[in-house]
């Protein structure tokens, strides 16, 4: 246990599967008390299970972030069972396939709203209490947001803009104490691909392939990206403000192939 994060409260979106898990399961090893939200009913009650809910440390919430009211809901909430927030880690998101020429407007907004307008809204919202807390944001973002992708148009865009926002809110928040960062994974084992359309084939075939595009001849692990996300949240990163810090095998370094 680390004693920091001892009764700190971690808001983490995302929580029931893939990266947000993984944090959600991090910080509750740690002590923190956390607050999980997710879409799926069956998959936050599975999540308290190893969480440990009924201790009275873990909430959880389910909603569908693309809703502006959800959101407050979400940050309402937290506050009301917690007394605050010490750190928001922005982990919901979604990915699906599109390019310039055939992605329709509704899948532009469903991409946006979950990846980008929901990271605004909720580090808004939330400001109040980090502030008052000195606490700090970790968003989940993606290579994709360093480099453009074929294929894949309004993800990459939705992730840049994180990046960005990123950047801006820590500017901003700086002279508040409150540190806002991002961490950039390459491919990383998740069922997100799969909740995009592809098959189980077309998942297995496409991991095989990531073997070759991450010079570290590996995908990554959900483990290694809550790591980063854990650390950059903690003490020891008290002087990182505004990183967006790749952790993908050395995908970004390439060039297309």
């Amino acid at each position: 246990m680390d004693a920091e994060f001892a009764e700190k409260v971690v808001l983490v979106t995302g929580a029931t599967s893939g990266i947000g898990r993984a944090c959600a399961l991090r910080f509750a090893g740690a002590g923190a008390r956390i607050a999980a939200v997710g879409r799926n009913e069956e998959a936050l009650a599975n999540l308290s299970k190893e969480v440990g809910a009924s201790s009275g440390k873990t909430l959880l919430l389910q909603a569908d972030l693309s809703l502006a009211r959800e959101a407050e809901r979400v940050v309402d909430q937290t506050i009301e069972h917690a007394g605050g927030i010490d750190v928001l880690v922005n982990a919901a998101g979604h990915i699906a396939t599109g390019t310039i020429e055939d992605t329709f407007l509704e899948a532009w907004d469903a991409m946006l709203d979950i990846n980008l307008r929901a990271v605004f809204y909720l580090t808004q919202k939330a400001v109040p209490t980090l502030i008052e807390r000195r606490g700090n944001v970790v968003n989940v973002s993606s290579v994709t947001g360093k480099r453009a992708f074929p294929g894949v148009l309004a993800y990459c865009v939705s992730k840049a803009g994180v990046d960005q926002l990123t950047r801006c809110a820590a500017l901003e928040l700086a002279a508040k104490g409150v540190r806002v960062n991002a961490v950039n994974p390459g491919v990383v084992v998740t069922e997100i691909h799969r909740r995009g359309g592809m098959t189980d084939e077309q998942y297995d075939a496409f991991l095989e392939r990531s073997k070759q595009t991450h010079p570290l001849g590996r995908v990554g692990q959900t483990k290694e990206i809550a790591e980063l996300v854990f650390f950059l949240a903690s003490h020891r990163a008290s002087w990182i403000t505004g990183a967006t810090y790749s952790i993908d095998g050395g995908r970004a370094q390439t060039c297309a192939r």
